[in-house]
């Protein structure tokens, strides 16, 4: 290669200048550089800054001649090109040069999306939201090998040191299908686990599961911590509120950590478990824990609010609570959660 640029050097200068650019590029895909290296080593050619986007993984990377980050805010492109992957655009690449562009600017693009492109092919996540179990299992267990955690999650496409959101999931839809619809720009993956699906995300958006899901959402930085809150959370979904964040249900989530003979043995659950015989009583019951009125309960369930008001009297006698005062409210919507938490042990 290098007597071949001598050669065509005598002949033209910018095809010598071209071949050069060739040789780095081929040089620093050699040395399996990082994006952040290849950025560095570009910006120091080009004598600009040169950038990386690839918005899969979140990732964007502006480095300055001087090897260091490019501050902000960023000037115009003075050249782009696409990073392409299997014919699929997964990137952008640019330079950010103040005055005219440099005749070897497009060869230098063209050999910076090629590498970008080479190490997503090689270090990126897979396009697929479906994961190794093994690897996921990895990243959740309690009390796991953190170095073995860090090392699954890079795998996995999680970039080192950035937050990971986890959910526990019960639903019939796939969860890929799930997985993109709560986080369709960032990496995301799931896997079937023995009794919930798991979905790791870089982000997500409570408010898009579809309809039909039943998932807990954890809070904690840690994955393990976050896999705990979300199964946690997931034990408290009714078909009214399917979606549960740990960080929102407060003292209620120390129901979940009650003895399950303790929880059997009160009065109050047993009395709930006792009119969990009648679906429409349950119905009018958990509606007005929920609104706490009875015009509330009457919309809700499409009643008139005197039948509501028969039927709380008739619930009141049952469980010997009288439901319409405040006290008796808190006793009758803890008892109905805690006996819920029942028929889900997690």
């Amino acid at each position: 290669m290098e007597a071949l640029a001598a050669r065509l050097s005598h002949l033209d200068r910018q095809a010598e200048g071209a071949l050069r650019v060739v040789m780095f590029y081929d040089t620093l895909m050699r040395r399996r550089l990082d994006l952040t290296a290849l950025a560095r080593a570009s910006a120091g050619l080009a004598e600009c800054v040169a950038g990386i986007r690839l918005p899969g993984d979140g990732q964007v990377i502006r480095m300055s001649p001087e090897g260091r980050p490019a501050g902000a805010p960023p000037a115009p492109a003075s050249g782009t090109a696409r990073v392409m992957l299997d014919e699929e655009e997964i990137g952008t690449v640019w330079l950010e040069r103040a005055g005219p562009a440099n005749p070897l600017d497009e060869v230098l693009l063209d050999r910076l999306a090629i590498a970008a492109a080479a190490f997503a092919e090689r270090y990126g996540p897979a396009r697929t939201t479906m994961a190794d179990p093994a690897l996921v299992e990895l990243v959740i267990a309690s009390g796991g090998d953190e170095a073995a955690r860090a090392r699954a999650l890079r795998l996995l496409g999680f970039a080192a040191g950035r937050p990971v959101r986890v959910a526990a999931v019960r639903s019939r839809l796939p969860l890929d299908r799930i997985g993109g619809l709560i986080c369709p720009a960032r990496p995301v993956k799931a896997a079937p686990l023995a009794d919930a699906g798991v979905i790791l995300a870089a982000a997500m958006d409570p408010g898009r599961f579809p309809s039909g899901v039943r998932a807990g959402v954890g809070a904690a930085q840690r994955p393990d911590q976050a896999w705990s809150e979300a199964r946690i959370a997931l034990r408290f979904t009714t078909p009214r509120q399917p979606v549960v964040r740990y960080d929102e249900l407060g003292a209620l989530a120390l129901l979940a950590q009650t003895p399950e003979d303790a929880v059997r043995g009160n009065a109050d659950v047993a009395a709930i478990a006792r009119l969990a015989g009648d679906p429409a009583d349950l119905a009018t019951l958990d509606a007005y824990c929920a609104t706490g009125s009875l015009r509330g309960v009457a919309g809700r369930l499409h009643l008139h609010h005197s039948t509501v008001a028969r039927r709380l009297g008739r619930i009141g006698e049952s469980l010997g609570i009288d439901v319409t005062e405040p006290a008796g409210l808190i006793r009758a919507m803890l008892a109905l959660t805690a006996w819920r938490l029942l028929d889900d042990p997690g």
